[in-house]
């Protein structure tokens, strides 16, 4: 995958957490329209999405021991 598409998946994440603190209301005590584990679930699921974002961006996977092939051919 290439940078732009890493970027892509951060950018989504944002947007997935925006909507779930959106969802929350006001700590004023405004009632939600939604249920309070699916803000959980909406805030938890953006932010986890970022930072599987950011660790493809940064190339996390590429020094992983057993998930990059060695120049030699061996494992």
């Amino acid at each position: 995958m290439n940078s732009l598409a890493w970027i892509g998946v951060i950018i989504w994440g944002i947007l997935i957490t925006a909507f779930g603190l959106a969802a929350a209301g006001t700590p004023a005590g405004a009632s939600p329209d939604v249920q309070a584990q699916d803000v959980l679930f909406l805030v938890t699921g953006g932010l986890v999405t970022c930072l599987i974002g950011v660790a493809g961006l940064f190339g996390l996977m590429g020094w992983i021991p057993g998930l990059r092939k060695e120049p030699n051919g061996a494992a």
